[in-house]
């Protein structure tokens, strides 16, 4: 169930600076057992604990191959460690998105899009239930290991759904602002079930609402739709956003 304030957060997926502080395994804002039946609280101590956690250890140690290939000179170094970052680093990235993404119905979970992203998805995909077969095909569709996604498309100020493979991260390899993921690598539901998750279930956990945590990612969609935001109603505020100048912690689309 994806909660309310719980579309990208990605303060929380942790900064790095050269020879500093290490990237950090994030804490689940739920206990491991809140999201069951629709997700098994083993399933996600494995996911969270184990393969996240790989993630993180791994993005650290392929950071510090890389500062030792610059400091060396060292091209093919340099390389290599590119690519094992490119691939724990979304594996980093996606999975903190994903946590966030889900919540316990007592935290919203499960509740359908209100506000500026009903609009959205009733406007490109005529009902939520059409959006729900639209995306579910498209993460069904993933040939081996990847994720399913829905973007916010800046540029044209659409929703974009794609499926991205590997752990290759959306933002970073389509310039689409990461909404929704959904994960569909093998070690997300090998527990629950002997086939494929079914994807109903995890549209049950899933909360969609047209907000997002304000970071440096995300700035620039806010002063956009202060921009834009003119007209008497947008967002339930008045002419000029007030109400969302008043709340800096969060936007909407």
């Amino acid at each position: 169930m994806i909660g309310a304030s719980r579309i990208v957060n990605l303060a929380s997926v942790g900064r790095r600076t050269m020879s500093s502080a290490k990237f950090t395994l994030p804490d689940l804002p739920y206990g491991f057992g809140e999201l069951e039946p629709v997700i098994s609280g083993q399933i996600m101590q494995l996911h969270h604990s184990k393969h996240h956690a790989a993630y993180v250890t791994n993005l650290n140690a392929a950071t510090a191959k890389l500062e030792e290939a610059l400091h060396k000179h060292d091209v093919t170094g340099i390389v290599a460690a590119q690519q094992a970052i490119r691939f724990n680093g979304g594996g980093h990235v996606n999975h903190t998105i994903f946590w966030k993404n889900l919540a316990p119905p007592k935290k919203g979970g499960g509740e359908p899009p209100t506000g500026d992203l009903k609009t959205l998805i009733d406007g490109q995909y005529g009902s939520l239930d059409n959006f729900i077969a639209t995306m579910s095909a498209a993460t069904v569709g993933v040939q081996g290991s990847g994720w399913g996604w829905l973007g916010y498309d800046k540029a044209n100020k659409k929703l974009s759904i794609v499926a991205t493979s590997n752990q290759d991260p959306l933002e970073a390899t389509t310039g689409l602002v990461p909404l929704l993921g959904i994960d569909v690598w093998e070690h997300a539901y090998y527990l629950d079930v002997s086939g494929f998750l079914a994807l109903h279930k995890c549209f049950a956990v899933i909360t969609l609402r047209a907000y997002f945590a304000v970071q440096e990612r995300t700035r620039g969609l806010r002063q956009e739709h202060l921009e834009d935001c003119q007209l008497e109603g947008c967002c339930g505020a008045p002419p000029g956003c007030e109400e969302v100048k008043e709340l800096p912690a969060l936007t909407r689309l």
